[in-house]
């Protein structure tokens, strides 16, 4: 399954890569590997929020459950993440993303904050 990571390049701006998480493990229900988790909290950011640039505040998955939602890193690219799609911020230093929600419905998503 591939996601998207947002990290801190050592130019100190965010920027996107593509990373695997695989599968293993026994049929009939493969899963990935397991990582540790502090909390899982669901948010809902109005439509039309435009989040001036900001590191994440720490490493966490970020998980779209309805609307859409566009991260501008510093580097200028920018990603649109629509239901099922799953982000991991790891830019917790450096020049930090923009982050705005798109179109006329709200972003609900699920954060899960990581332990290591």
């Amino acid at each position: 399954m591939k996601i998207v990571r947002l990290f801190t390049g050592n130019d100190q701006k965010s920027h996107f890569e593509e990373i695997e998480l695989k599968f293993g493990g026994n049929q009939p229900m493969l899963t990935t590997d397991a990582r540790a988790a502090t909390s899982a909290v669901f948010r809902c950011a109005p439509a039309g929020l435009v989040i001036d640039r900001h590191p994440a505040p720490r490493r966490q998955f970020l998980v779209t459950l309805s609307g859409a939602w566009e991260i501008e890193a510093s580097n200028a690219v920018k990603r649109v993440f629509k239901t099922g799609d799953v982000m991991l911020a790891d830019d917790t230093t450096g020049e930090g993303h923009i982050s705005r929600v798109l179109g006329n419905e709200p972003h609900v998503f699920m954060t899960v904050p990581l332990a290591d």
